[in-house]
């Protein structure tokens, strides 16, 4: 009797452990089936276009299908609430940048997912920079030639966005504050669609995700007049950062692309993704086709350190928001 209940005992503490965090069973038959990448941005953004190259590496590494899924819209919130409500077994990933992660968690009165709480970082990859940029046919050829353009123009200039909260709008309310400029917000629900419409002349000018820009300006369809980082890109050397171009030194926007898993998922299948992850992301290959998209790989920090840093983020950009008295605005 008593081994009987020393048993079943062993057996029910065996059976809570594997129901915590995850199984070892299932970290070990990881993966059974495809693997989802969920993107909340549109196809040919630089986050897409670098999801589909590494997914096609992370295929045989796992040796199932990857599968790039684009889900944009509400400010990247479409995409980043997908990815927190999966199942939480490494079958659907995501990428998430700083607007859904760290933006709009103060922008907005209410969201159905919590950044801090419902992911689980993978890797850490790539910054993405923006690049401003005008309508060719405007009088426009630099910063100073643009504020001072704004600020005697008779009607307001307008700029283009992938939506409220977004990044890009806040760097554009950054700038229309900090030199006094008068400017409309025309919100769009993807990065290309707001970026050709500059090129078509429907809106004034925008700051840009450098990857789905990098076409145009080549073509001379949008002229670009600074990077919002704070170095000059690889690909626009002859473009200067915001901060030198305006003499606004504390200026700097970049984004980032990090691959989450949502946040019940075990520990097991979050490294081994990261490692493949480091592997793939490392190859000087990888590192050159980030470069030509306009993007700024780097090496990801542990994944305790990806939660630092997006911590840090949240803050950073929680502050901004609240000092453009745009918090609770949405």
């Amino acid at each position: 009797m008593t081994f009987r209940c020393w048993t079943l005992a062993a057996l029910a503490l065996a059976a809570q452990s594997f129901a915590i965090g995850g199984t070892p069973a299932q970290a070990q038959s990881y993966p059974s089936r495809p693997v989802t990448i969920i993107v909340p941005l549109a196809a040919g953004t630089g986050m897409d276009t670098l999801a589909r190259l590494y997914g096609d590496q992370l295929s045989q590494a796992l040796g199932k299908p990857v599968v790039i899924e684009n889900k944009p819209g509400a400010s990247l919130m479409l995409g980043t609430g997908a990815i927190a409500a999966a199942p939480p077994d490494g079958h659907t990933l995501g990428i998430s940048t700083a607007t859904p992660m760290a933006v709009n968690q103060v922008l907005y009165k209410k969201m159905n997912y919590d950044p801090t709480k419902d992911f689980a970082p993978v890797y850490f990859y790539v910054k993405s920079p923006f690049v401003l940029v005008v309508n060719p046919a405007l009088p426009i050829k630099s910063v100073p030639e643009l504020i001072k353009y704004a600020k005697e123009a008779a009607t307001p200039m307008s700029y283009s966005t992938p939506g409220a909260g977004t990044s890009q709008h806040l760097s554009m309310e950054f700038m229309a504050q900090r030199f006094g400029l008068k400017i409309t917000h025309v919100p769009y629900r993807n990065s290309p669609q707001s970026i050709t419409d500059i090129a078509a002349g429907h809106v004034d000018l925008g700051f840009a995700e450098a990857g789905a820009s990098l076409p145009l300006i080549r073509e001379g369809k949008l002229r670009a007049l600074a990077a919002s980082s704070s170095v000059r890109l690889p690909t626009l050397p002859d473009v200067p950062p915001f901060g030198e171009a305006s003499g606004a030194t504390d200026f700097e926007a970049v984004s980032w692309h990090i691959l989450l898993a949502p946040a019940a998922t075990s520990s097991e299948i979050v490294e081994r993704l990261h490692r493949e992850m480091r592997r793939i992301m490392s190859a000087p290959e990888m590192t050159k086709r980030a470069l030509d998209i306009g993007l700024l790989p780097l090496e990801s920090p542990p994944i305790e350190g990806i939660r630092a840093y997006i911590k840090s983020e949240q803050e950073k950009w929680g502050s901004l928001v609240k000092k453009l008295g745009l918090d609770g605005s949405q």
